[in-house]
């Protein structure tokens, strides 16, 4: 064996093993998944993913600790897919309050398809609690923040007050999205609050300046948080 296939040798395998490791974490988590949405995170065996998933046991256990930690998992990706499509969302509106406005249309909206809001919605309170919840969910946050400093305009606010704006209009999003998952007619629901947060966007356009008394590029800087 030459000098230059010994060196390629490991590196090949550690590549083999990295991809092997990959495609069964994916396994895992698609299966995970269809379990979850479709019987719910209590109901759910890890016998039955790794069923699924066509691996045994104790592949499941080198990847992941426990179920709750594999919810996790699963969890993460349903909320990198929902900031994924407000943010695709988002781009093709060149009003700022439109594109706002739309963006977190999109965020009720994905939350409402059956399999998403079984996930984060109806069970990720129990099996992760609400404090893990919000851990996760920071880049849903950070693009309302984006947002509002975006429609708001550079220098007529304070940071501070963006980030309270922020919190209220995250957690009314949160809080309307929980409630058309427990609702007897989402729909109906859902229109209620879109035509309720248009007008509270409205108010909110028409707010008077007050100006930032500390470093404007800070501003500016905001809305790259």
């Amino acid at each position: 064996m030459t000098e230059k296939t010994a060196t390629e040798a490991p590196r090949t395998m550690r590549r083999t093993q990295q991809e092997r490791s990959s495609t069964t974490t994916h396994q895992l988590l698609t299966a995970a998944r269809g379990r979850f949405a479709a019987d719910g995170y209590t109901a759910t065996s890890l016998d039955a993913i790794c069923a699924d998933a066509k691996v045994t046991k104790g592949a499941f256990y080198h990847h992941f600790k426990n179920k709750q930690q594999l919810f996790r998992a699963v969890y993460e990706r349903e909320q990198q897919g929902l900031s994924d499509a407000i943010a695709e969302t988002y781009s093709h509106y060149g009003d700022p309050w439109e594109a706002l406005f739309q963006g977190m249309r999109e965020f009720l909206v994905g939350s409402m398809e059956p399999s998403t809001q079984r996930i984060t919605l109806i069970d990720a309170p129990g099996a992760l609690g609400w404090e893990t919840m919000r851990d996760i969910r920071t880049d849903c946050r950070r693009m309302m923040f984006y947002g509002l400093s975006q429609a708001l305009g550079r220098g007529r606010f304070p940071r501070h007050e963006i980030d309270a704006l922020t919190s209220m209009l995250y957690g009314a999003q949160c809080e309307a999205a929980m409630a058309m998952a427990h609702a007897d007619d989402p729909d109906v629901l859902l229109e209620a609050t879109l035509r309720h947060f248009r007008h509270l966007f409205d108010s909110i356009a028409h707010l008077p300046a007050t100006p930032a008394t500390e470093d404007p590029g800070r501003t500016e800087h905001a809305g790259r948080v």
